[in-house]
C-alpha cells in the first residue's frame, strides 16, 4: 500500500505541461517589473552586481528545472519547480527594500492616519496593555506560523488535491508578487523602524515628522516588545535579525497572505484544514500589531487585499486556463 502510494510520485505524467507553469510566468512578470523600476531609479552600486546576477541565476535555475521536468515529468520534478519558486520569496522580500529606499518614505502619512482614525497608536499601546509572558508567546507563535502555514497548504494540495496544485501555487505566488509591487512603489517601514527613527517621545505626543530618505542609509529597528525570554520571541527575533528590512509595511502581507491561504483551505476538499488554520490567522492579525511590525491600518488593509487577491487570482487562473 505504502509502496504503491509512493510510486505515483515518480510515475511519468502522461499529460505533462510542455511550457512554463503559471506561477513561473508570474515570477518572470514580476522580475520584468523590477527591471523596469531599476531603469527608472538609479540602483546603488554596492547592490548592482547582485541585482543582475541574482536575476540571471533565478532565470537560469527556473529553466534548468523546466528541462529536468521535460526530461522526466513526474510529481516530484513538478514539486521541485514549485518549491524553488516558493523558496525565492525570501530573496524577493529584501529586494523590495533595495528598490523602494530610492523613493521618499511615507511612514509619517500612515502613522498620522493611524492617529486620526483611532486617536492613538495601537502598535505602541497593545504590548503595553498586555505585557504578560503567556500572551507575548501566543503573539509570537502566531507570527512565527507564517511560513509553516504556506508550507502546510502547499503540501496539502500536493498530497491530496494534486489536480489543483498548480492553481494553489499560482494564487499564492501571484498574490505575493502583487504585494511586492505595492511594497516597491509604497515605501512604508512600519512602527518597528519608524518609531525608533523619530523617538518614542514624539510618538507618545502624536507627532510624526517626515524622515524623507532616512531609511536609504539606516536599517536599525527597535527591540520587539514582549517576553524576551520566550522561545517564540527568540524565534521571531532571530528571523527578523536575519532577513527583516525597513520595507513592506502597508498593507500587511502577513495578514493578507495568511488570509489567501485560509481561503484556499476553505475551498479545498476538506474544510477541516480551514478550521486548523483559523486560530493561527487570528493570532497573526493581532501579532503584527503587537510586535510593532505593522500599524493597525496595515493589518486591516491586509485583510481586504488578501480577500481581493485570492478571488482576482482565482478568476485569472480560470479565465485564461493558466
Amino acid at each position: 500500500m505504502v509502496i504503491e502510494y509512493l510510486r505515483k510520485f515518480v510515475e511519468r505524467e502522461s499529460n505533462a505541461r510542455k511550457g512554463l507553469f503559471s506561477y513561473e510566468w508570474a515570477m518572470l512578470t514580476y522580475l520584468l517589473f523590477t527591471l523596469v523600476v531599476a531603469m527608472l531609479l538609479p540602483i546603488t552600486f554596492s547592490w548592482e552586481s547582485e541585482f543582475w546576477f541574482g536575476r540571471g541565476r533565478i532565470v537560469a535555475i527556473t529553466f534548468l528545472l523546466w528541462g529536468v521536468y521535460r526530461f522526466y515529468p513526474c510529481r516530484l520534478t513538478h514539486l521541485a519547480r514549485a518549491i524553488y519558486q516558493l523558496s525565492l520569496l525570501a530573496w524577493w522580500y529584501p529586494d523590495t527594500y533595495e528598490l523602494n529606499k530610492l523613493l521618499p518614505n511615507l511612514d509619517h502619512v500612515f502613522a498620522q492616519a493611524e492617529q486620526t482614525i483611532f486617536g492613538c497608536q495601537p502598535a505602541l499601546l497593545f504590548s503595553q496593555a498586555c505585557p504578560w509572558p503567556f500572551f507575548s508567546e501566543l503573539m509570537d507563535l502566531g507570527y512565527a506560523s507564517y511560513f509553516p502555514i504556506i508550507a502546510f497548504v502547499t503540501v496539502y494540495y500536493f498530497l491530496f488535491i494534486y489536480e489543483k496544485f498548480d492553481r494553489c501555487v499560482f494564487i499564492t505566488l501571484a498574490s505575493f508578487f502583487i504585494f511586492y509591487v505595492i511594497f516597491v512603489l509604497l515605501p512604508v517601514t512600519g512602527p518597528q523602524y519608524y518609531y525608533g527613527a523619530i523617538g518614542l517621545d514624539q510618538v507618545a505626543q502624536g507627532i510624526f515628522p517626515n524622515v524623507y530618505d532616512y531609511f536609504s542609509t539606516h536599517s536599525e529597528r527597535m527591540v520587539s516588545p514582549g517576553w524576551t525570554d520566550g522561545f517564540f520571541y527568540h524565534l521571531v527575533d532571530s528571523a527578523h535579525n536575519a532577513g527583516e528590512r525597513p520595507t513592506a509595511a502597508f498593507p500587511s502581507s502577513h495578514v493578507g497572505m495568511t488570509y489567501v491561504l485560509l481561503l484556499q483551505a476553505w475551498y479545498s476538499r476538506y474544510r477541516r484544514t480551514f478550521y486548523i488554520l483559523l486560530p493561527f490567522f487570528l493570532l497573526m492579525f493581532a501579532a503584527t500589531v503587537y510586535i510593532q511590525a505593522h500599524y493597525l491600518i496595515d493589518a486591516i488593509a491586509g485583510l481586504f487585499t488578501g480577500f481581493l487577491f485570492y478571488y482576482a487570482m482565482s478568476y485569472l487562473y480560470e479565465k485564461f486556463n493558466l
